[in-house]
């Protein structure tokens, strides 16, 4: 699948099955019509463009767990305006076992503060046109995430 002219690459993970979606929550940043993006540097999408995020941890909401990731992977503070959506990015093997499920609840926000640095979990950075991303390979429905949190931005927010 390509969408808006980026390379999309799928990583299953061989030899290991999902016992169960893990849950994850992401957040689209601006900054003067920019959105944040990072490339991952762990399977199932490393090397791939998308949204800083990752897993929710017992007894944190999906914002802080947002929130906390966007500090965490690339050192960038920013309040959640509102919800975007939710993506599911699951693979299987050969044989169709899962290897891979996760639900990420993904959000809108505005840049605080920091200057995006990588690290141990993002590879790179950069703002980014988000309705441009050309031939960056990208995470599967990112170019419709970007789409959708971009056009709630402009207006605002209130939407899902």
């Amino acid at each position: 699948m390509m969408g808006d002219g980026g390379q999309v690459i799928r990583f299953p993970t061989p030899g290991r099955a999902a016992a169960r979606p893990v849950l994850a929550a992401s957040v689209a940043v601006f900054r003067n019509g920019k959105v944040l993006l990072a490339t991952r540097t762990k399977p199932p999408a490393d090397r791939l463009w998308s949204l800083p995020g990752g897993k929710v941890e017992a007894g944190e909401t999906l914002e802080e767990a947002a929130l906390r990731e966007l500090e965490e992977e690339v050192g960038v503070a920013a309040r959640i305006l509102g919800f975007n959506r939710h993506v599911e990015i699951f693979g299987r093997d050969a044989k169709g076992a899962v290897t891979h499920h996760f639900v990420v609840a993904s959000f809108i926000g505005e840049w605080l503060s920091g200057e995006p640095r990588t690290g141990p979990e993002a590879g790179a950075v950069m703002w980014a046109d988000p309705l441009k991303l050309g031939g960056l390979a990208t995470t599967r429905e990112l170019g419709d995430v970007l789409r959708r949190a971009h056009q709630l931005f402009i207006a605002g927010i209130p939407a899902p």
